[in-house]
C-alpha cells in the first residue's frame, strides 16, 4: 500500500485521476464536504483533502491535468487561507479507523435542515421537509423548497421566502403536523408571540436599568498594557482580536459593560480575559475572576500571575487551597486595596468579602453556578463592568446574547495550530483502553480517565494497576482533602503522574498541554456539553489530542441515554460548542430556558420561530418605530437557481441561496463570488445570470 502520496505543484504530481485513485487505495473517503482527516471531496476541477498529518486540508486546482492552484484551507469557512508549493499525504493507522475529528463548519456553509426533517414556515406552520424541487413555472426555471403538510397539503417556497423558513427543534418533543386551511396554525402563533412580547418586554427592562446606569470609564491602553500583549506567545486569531476590541470599547464607555465571550474550547478565550484585567487594574480599579473549580482557579492564578509579573500588581487567588489564615491576610488586603486582582470560586460571593474599588467583575463558566451564586453575583453586579466567558453558555444568557439584551462576541476561529481532537465512541473494553493508554504515554504524553464516581473511583484505580502494571496512576476528586487533590494535580502538572483517574473535576478551562489522551467512561450519561468540555481538555496545542467515549453496551441503555449517545456520535463529528449549547437544550428541554411558563409556546411553533418572535418582540420594545428591510424579491419571469453539476449537495445549495437572499451591499456579493470561485471553481452562466439579478436589486 502506498505510505505517503507527494504533491508538488512545480512538477505537476500527481495527475488528476491519479491523485484520485491514490486517495481512494489509501483509504481516504469521498464526502460531499471536507470536514475532517482522512477526506475528500470533488468539485470538478477542484480536489480539497484533508490530510492526517496537516493542521488544515488542502485545496488543489487542476487545469486540464496540471496543478494550477494549491493552497490549504480553512474548515470553518471552507475558504483559502495560503498558497502551497509541495506537501505530503499520509496514510492513517488503521488503529484509528474509528475516530471522528471535532471540526466545525460555519453554519452558513452548509444547511442544517435534512430531507425528513420537521421544518416550520413562519405563515403555514410545521410540516415536513421534503428538499430541494427543480420546477418550470410559466417556462421560467427555478429551485424551491419542498414542504410537505397533513393529508396532501404541500407548498413549494420560492429563494426571496426562505427567510420565513426554519428547522423545528424542541427537545423530545414530537410536533403536530398542520393542515394548511384550518387555521389552527395562526391561532399558535399569535399565541405564542404575545408570550414572547410580554417577555420582551422584561427583559427589556433589565436591559434599560443597567444602560442608565453610569459606570467607570476605564482609560485608553498605555504602553505597559501594549508590552503584556506583545508578551501573548501565539497568534491572535481574528475573532479574538474583534472580541478584545470589543471588551475594551465596552470598557472605556461610560456605561457598566456587560458582555458574554463565547468561544468553543481552546479557542483563546482567556487572553480576552487577562488583557481586560490588566486594562481595569492599569486604571487604579481591582478585579474579581469567578471560576467554578478550586483546580480552575489555581490554574488561573498560575496563567495571571505569569503574565502580570513584570508589573507592580498583586495577583492572588482565594479558594479551599489556602488555609484559613491565609485566606484572612488576603480577604483583609482586598479590603485595602493591596490585592489589585483576586481569582476564587464561589468563596468570593461570601458575607466576609469586600472589596475596595471593584471595576470589573470576570465570571468563568457562567453556566456552573446555581440560583442561590447568581443572585449573590448580582449584587456584586450591580455597578461594575461584567465580562462573561464560556464554551457552552447557557440558554438564557444565549438567548439574551441572541436577542442583543446582552453584548455578544464569538470566537468561532481556532487557533492556527490547533487540530481537531480526534474522537472515538465504542462499547467499554479493556484491549482499546490499553492501547489508549500506551499509545499516548510512548509518545511522551498524559492521559484524563474520567470515572464519575466517587465510591467506586478506588475500585477502578486498582483494576488499572492490574491492567497496566508499570504505568503511574492517580486518583483525584472533589471529596478530597484540599492538600492532598492540590499535591497531586501539582504532580500531574509536573508530568510525574501518567494517567489521573478523576471526576469530572477538571472538566471546566483546566489546561495542561502534555495531556493529549482523554477516556471517558460511561459517556452516555453526560450531556453533551459536558463531553465538549471534557474532550476541551486533550489537543490545546499543535499536538494530536483523542478522546474515547465509552459506554454501556446498547441492548441495556434507557431510552434518554440511547439519544445522548446518538447525539454524541453526531458531535463527534460536527464539533461546534455553540452549536452543542443548543443541541443540549433542544435534550433537557427548551423550558428549563425561559421558565414553564415559555416552555409550551417554545414547543408549539419550535425554538428558532420563538426565537425570532423574541428578537423582533426585544427590538419593537426597543425602538417601537422600526423599519423592516424590503424583501429580497425575484421576478417569476426569469431563471433563479443554482445548477446541481456546480453545487451538487442540496444542503450547500440550501446554505448558499440563504445567503445570497441576505445579501444587503454589492461589496458582500462580491466577496460571496470570490468565495465560490475559491470554493467551487469558475462560476457557470446560469449562477452568474443569478448574480447579475441580485446585482441590480443591490444597487
Amino acid at each position: 500500500m502506498i505510505k505517503k502520496i507527494v504533491i508538488d505543484k512545480n512538477k505537476n504530481v500527481p495527475g488528476y485521476n491519479d491523485l484520485i485513485k491514490d486517495l481512494v487505495d489509501t483509504g481516504y473517503v469521498r464526502v460531499n464536504m471536507v470536514l475532517e482527516p482522512g477526506e475528500f471531496a470533488l468539485r470538478g476541477a477542484i480536489i480539497d483533502i484533508y490530510p492526517y498529518n496537516q493542521s488544515h486540508p488542502l485545496r488543489i486546482e487542476y487545469f486540464d491535468n496540471e496543478i494550477d492552484r494549491l493552497n490549504s484551507f480553512n474548515v470553518h469557512n471552507q475558504r483559502s487561507i495560503s498558497s502551497i508549493t509541495a506537501t505530503e499525504i499520509l496514510v492513517k493507522d488503521q488503529w484509528h479507523d474509528n475516530f471522528y475529528a471535532v471540526s466545525s463548519v460555519n453554519e452558513d456553509i452548509v444547511s442544517d435542515i435534512k430531507a425528513g426533517d420537521y421544518i416550520v414556515h413562519d405563515d403555514y406552520g410545521i410540516g415536513y421537509y421534503q428538499g430541494l424541487v427543480r420546477m418550470v413555472l410559466r417556462g421560467y426555471e427555478g429551485e424551491y423548497v419542498y414542504i410537505k403538510y397533513k393529508g396532501e397539503d404541500k407548498i413549494y417556497v420560492p429563494l426571496d421566502k426562505l427567510h420565513k423558513v426554519h428547522k423545528y427543534s424542541a427537545g423530545e418533543f414530537e410536533p403536530k403536523v398542520n393542515a394548511l386551511y384550518d387555521g389552527v396554525w395562526q391561532r399558535v402563533k399569535s399565541r405564542a408571540k404575545k408570550a414572547a412580547q410580554e417577555l420582551a418586554a422584561d427583559i427589556y427592562l433589565l436591559y434599560k436599568i443597567r444602560s442608565a446606569q453610569k459606570g467607570f470609564a476605564f482609560g485608553e491602553d498605555s504602553l505597559w498594557q501594549i508590552d503584556l500583549e506583545k508578551d501573548f506567545k501565539h497568534e491572535v486569531t481574528s475573532d479574538q482580536e474583534k472580541a478584545i476590541r470589543e471588551v475594551k470599547r465596552d470598557m472605556e464607555s461610560h456605561r457598566p459593560m456587560d458582555r458574554i465571550i463565547c468561544g468553543d474550547v481552546g479557542y483563546g478565550k482567556t487572553e480576552v480575559l487577562i488583557r481586560a484585567a490588566f486594562k481595569a487594574v492599569q486604571s487604579g480599579k481591582q478585579v474579581a475572576v469567578l471560576v467554578p473549580t478550586t483546580i480552575l482557579a489555581e490554574q488561573h492564578f498560575r496563567r495571571f500571575d505569569k503574565r502580570f509579573k513584570d508589573f507592580p500588581y498583586r495577583v492572588d487567588v482565594l479558594s479551599r487551597f489556602r488555609d484559613k489564615k491565609e485566606q484572612k491576610i488576603i480577604i483583609n488586603d482586598l479590603k485595602k486595596g493591596k490585592v489589585n486582582l483576586v481569582i476564587g470560586t464561589h468563596r468570593l460571593l461570601q458575607k466576609d468579602i469586600e472589596f475596595y474599588d471593584l471595576g470589573l467583575l470576570i465570571i468563568d463558566e457562567e453556566q456552573r453556578f446555581g440560583v442561590f451564586h447568581k443572585e449573590k453575583i448580582k449584587k456584586i453586579k450591580s455597578n461594575v463592568d461584567v465580562l462573561s466567558v464560556s464554551a457552552t453558555p447557557i440558554p438564557r444568557t444565549l438567548y439574551m446574547a441572541l436577542t442583543g439584551a446582552k453584548a455578544f462576541s464569538n470566537i468561532e476561529t481556532p487557533p492556527k495550530l490547533k487540530k481537531p481532537v480526534l474522537t472515538a465512541v465504542s462499547v467499554f473494553q479493556d484491549s482499546i483502553i490499553e492501547r489508549a493508554i500506551f499509545s499516548e504515554i510512548k509518545r511522551g504524553g498524559q492521559v484524563f480517565y474520567i470515572h464519575n464516581k466517587v465510591k467506586t473511583i478506588d475500585v477502578r484505580f486498582e483494576y488499572l494497576k492490574r491492567l497496566l502494571p508499570g504505568i503511574k496512576f492517580a486518583v483525584a476528586h472533589g471529596q478530597m482533602k484540599e492538600n492532598e487533590l492540590q499535591n497531586i494535580m501539582f504532580e500531574f502538572f509536573n508530568n510525574k503522574i501518567d494517567v489521573l483517574i478523576c471526576t469530572t473535576i477538571i472538566e471546566s478551562g483546566l489546561d495542561v498541554a502534555n495531556a493529549n489522551t482523554i477516556i471517558i467512561e460511561e459517556a452516555e450519561n453526560f450531556g453533551l456539553s459536558q463531553i465538549h468540555q471534557l474532550r476541551g481538555r486533550v489537543g490545546r496545542t499543535d499536538k494530536q489530542g483523542y478522546a474515547y467515549l465509552m459506554h454501556e453496551d446498547g441492548k441495556i441503555l434507557s431510552d434518554k441515554a440511547r439519544k445522548r449517545l446518538k447525539a454524541i456520535k453526531e458531535y463527534a463529528v460536527l464539533g461546534a460548542g455553540y452549536k452543542i449549547a443548543l443541541r443540549d437544550l433542544e435534550i433537557r428541554g427548551a423550558g428549563t430556558m425561559l421558565g414553564h411558563k415559555q416552555h409550551g409556546h417554545i414547543v408549539s411553533v419550535g425554538f428558532e420561530l420563538y426565537c425570532k418572535l423574541l428578537e423582533e418582540s426585544v427590538n419593537k420594545v426597543k425602538s417601537p418605530i422600526t423599519r423592516n428591510k424590503p424583501a429580497f424579491f425575484i421576478n417569476p419571469e426569469i431563471s433563479v437557481y443554482i445548477s446541481e453539476d456546480y453545487i451538487s449537495a442540496a444542503d450547500e445549495r440550501l446554505a448558499m441561496y440563504k445567503r445570497i437572499m441576505n445579501l444587503n451591499s454589492v461589496d458582500k456579493l462580491n466577496d460571496l463570488i470570490s468565495e465560490m470561485i475559491d470554493r467551487y471553481g469558475s462560476v457557470p452562466d446560469s449562477v452568474r445570470n443569478f448574480f447579475d439579478y441580485v446585482r441590480e436589486q443591490l444597487c
